[in-house]
């Protein structure tokens, strides 16, 4: 299991349209993948789970990657987040 965490740069955060592009790349992993903000974690694979999150820019989230692929998912998402618009 690879655990990191991770400060959201994405201009818009992870609402709507960054949400499912970060959905479409989680689902191209075999691993299980999972957000957890606060005390709240859910599959990343799940746009009803991230967008319930309300995940802003600037927001600190730990990113949960555990399978065949972990480092290789948790490394493509963390780079995802991270870029700045």
């Amino acid at each position: 299991m690879v655990e990191t965490n991770v400060e959201v740069k994405l201009k818009s955060g992870l609402q709507a349209r960054q949400a499912a592009l970060f959905v479409q790349e989680a689902n191209r992993f075999k691993s299980e993948v999972y957000l957890q903000k606060d005390e709240k974690k859910v599959n990343a694979k799940s746009i009803m789970g991230i967008m319930s999150l309300a995940i802003a820019r600037g927001t600190t989230i730990t990113l949960i990657a555990d399978g065949k692929d972990e480092q290789e998912a948790v490394d493509g998402l963390v780079s995802l987040i991270q870029k700045e618009e």
